[in-house]
């Protein structure tokens, strides 16, 4: 069997995560017009948030931002511009803000995905997504770790116009068959028991179900195998550092 023929196949997957997301996004854009359109997607890193971003920006045109360590609020605003189609934004913060209200308030604007909210919350920003939410109505979901619904109540004015709240849950063994149906190859084969085995020693965090997908992949070509249900318990990712052993007195 050649190296050809361990390529994964296809890219994105419905996962029960990216589901979820689905149903946020329409029910924010389906909203009666008295009511808010924030919506809050917060979960663990490594279960699949981003990716469920990345779907429904595929499925939905949606604009999608992922806010860094570094950024301020007019690294936020640019970003929000050039994602509206503007290659080098310039301005000051509230000019540039003006001009992308503007631009959202459009009839039936896609969505606006804020990836990494916990900064702009830590950062002290998150009032200018509130404000553009305000003055186009444009559905916006704020993507973020555990801790973002507590953290919003740092602004209540934000907190208050979230109508909907989606917490991310682990991946289950269907979602796991879904991730190795995308990544394993065809010529290999596996078992549900391999993949119960990798979902737990994953946390069922799909980032890292991936990974020891790929690990599995990659072990089985080394040995020149076709069944991943020999891959070793020991050889499992699970985000833990390895143990050095110990030298003999």
């Amino acid at each position: 069997m050649t190296a050809s023929d361990y390529k994964p196949r296809g890219s994105l997957a419905p996962l029960k995560n990216v589901a979820a997301m689905l149903t946020l996004a329409e029910r924010l854009i389906e909203r009666p017009p008295h009511l808010p359109g924030l919506g809050v997607f917060n979960g663990p890193s490594g279960y699949g948030k981003t990716f469920a971003a990345i779907y429904l920006q595929n499925k939905k045109s949606a604009l999608r931002v992922e806010i860094g360590d570094s950024w301020t609020r007019l690294t936020l605003i640019r970003a929000i511009m050039k994602e509206l189609g503007v290659h080098d934004p310039k301005g000051t913060v509230p000019r540039l803000t003006e001009m992308a209200i503007e631009r959202l308030a459009e009839p039936d604007h896609p969505p606006l995905l804020i990836d990494e909210a916990d900064k702009a919350v830590d950062k002290g920003f998150i009032e200018i997504i509130r404000e553009i939410h305000e003055a186009t109505q444009v559905p916006i979901i704020l993507i973020g770790e555990e801790e973002l619904p507590s953290k919003l109540r740092r602004s209540e004015r934000t907190h208050n116009r979230v109508l909907e709240w989606v917490a991310a849950q682990p991946c289950d063994l269907e979602d796991t068959q879904l991730l190795a149906r995308l990544f394993v190859p065809a010529p290999l084969r596996y078992s549900d028991s391999f993949l119960e085995r990798n979902r737990g020693k994953s946390g069922g965090r799909a980032r890292r179900i991936t990974v020891n997908l790929e690990k599995a992949v990659e072990w089985a070509r080394i040995h020149a195998v076709t069944d991943l249900d020999g891959f070793p318990d020991d050889q499992f990712y699970t985000g833990e550092p390895p143990v050095r052993g110990r030298r003999a007195a």
